[in-house]
């Protein structure tokens, strides 16, 4: 089994800037790709960033520019830098993993960070 856990999160005023993290560990050889998506209820949960093992990395238009995914291997660690927040960035943020196992690539999710962003 893979575990996630997340750190980071809370209240942070307009125009500010928070840094979440996510440990992940368990049984797992390698990792390919890590990120993380947002969710505000009743709505979807959205993709925010994706890095992939070969440091390729995807963002969602509403991160680009303000937001920075990456990741310290020897620590299996995930982090996205927020800068520049905004009251619509308020959202239970989670990461997950992608990682082989014995049916293909699964994909494992933290329990997720909630994150506020005062007007």
């Amino acid at each position: 089994q893979v575990q996630l856990v997340e750190s980071g999160g809370g209240l942070v005023e307009r125009g500010g800037s928070m840094k979440l993290s996510c440990a992940a560990s368990g049984r797992f050889f390698t990792i390919r790709a890590m990120g993380w998506e947002r969710q505000v209820l009743p709505k979807a949960r959205e993709p925010v960033a994706l890095l992939f093992d070969n440091d390729t990395t995807i963002y969602a238009d509403s991160a680009k520019g303000r937001f920075t995914i990456f990741r310290d291997e020897g620590k299996h660690t995930v982090s996205l830098q927020m800068v520049d927040l905004k009251p619509e960035d308020t959202a239970v943020y989670y990461c997950f993993v992608r990682v082989p196992g014995e049916q293909g690539l699964r994909d494992h999710w933290g329990r997720g960070t909630q994150v506020t962003v005062s007007t």
